[in-house]
């Protein structure tokens, strides 16, 4: 009975990560026999790693990343020019604490995407906040902003964002308004937070996509300047997985 109401107490005071501990402990038979101290600091620990897990899974949830990756699950063995050396290196998320950014490039098909968003899902899981939008996505919700009078506060909730993933940047080239909503995002970040862009389009390239030589510039610097840079080549991964499923199943 008396267990039952430090559970009550403890759940009162959200320390939910020691209940779940004291309630594990409790079910061992027999009890380990352990000093009050080292209990203590057990249950300490627990409540730690509980309150870390949650805001993980918030962070994780507003991130909304395209797809569920890893660093440690990416595959080297496909042809696709991507140095492990690199990612071991990324994967560290040093890049976020000096404000850098990383760029993506290379045909449809090879794992820009899944890379961008395995390196943001590693940020998160090291403490920062993160959020993914493809490209198009953005400037309609920024054109969206602007028509119903939010689009300052839309701007400067973007620009708190530690890491903000660009997916597939160049697919259409900008008009005016677009690349004024463009600049605006990436000046309020510049030195300060850090961007993954994914694109198709080598960054020697993207002052056609956006159309206008000053603003190409301005947006170009502040994405490109010091930024880590993967060129990805070879064939599209699920071409050849497709063509890998379509061989297995011929064999059957």
């Amino acid at each position: 009975m008396l267990l039952e109401q430090t559970f009550d107490k403890l759940t009162a005071l959200q320390l939910h990560g020691m209940v779940d501990a004291l309630r594990r402990f409790g079910e061992q038979a027999p009890a380990p026999d352990v000093a009050p101290a080292d209990l203590v600091g057990l249950l300490a620990d627990a409540e730690c790693a509980y309150r870390d897990h949650r805001k993980l899974q918030i962070r994780l949830k507003q991130a909304k990343l395209r797809q569920q990756a890893a660093i440690e699950d990416v595959d080297y063995r496909h042809p696709r020019g991507l140095a492990k050396s690199v990612m071991l290196e990324l994967s560290s998320s040093r890049w976020v604490t000096l404000h850098q950014n990383i760029i993506l490039t290379g045909k449809t098909g090879v794992g820009k995407s899944y890379l961008a968003c395995a390196l943001a899902h590693k940020a998160c899981r090291d403490g920062y906040t993160v959020t993914y939008r493809r490209f198009s996505r953005l400037l309609d919700e920024l054109a969206q902003a602007r028509a119903d009078g939010t689009y300052l506060t839309v701007v400067r909730r973007f620009a708190k964002l530690q890491v903000l993933v660009l997916d597939d940047f160049g697919l259409d080239v900008l008009g005016p308004t677009e690349r004024k909503h463009f600049l605006d995002i990436l000046e309020d970040r510049y030195g300060v937070s850090s961007t993954i862009v994914t694109s198709q389009i080598e960054p020697d390239l993207w002052h056609a996509v956006i159309g206008e030589e000053t603003a190409a510039d301005s947006i170009c610097d502040r994405l490109v300047h010091e930024a880590h840079r993967i060129k990805l080549s070879g064939e599209s991964i699920r071409k050849t997985k497709s063509s890998l499923n379509a061989q297995a199943k011929s064999g059957k």
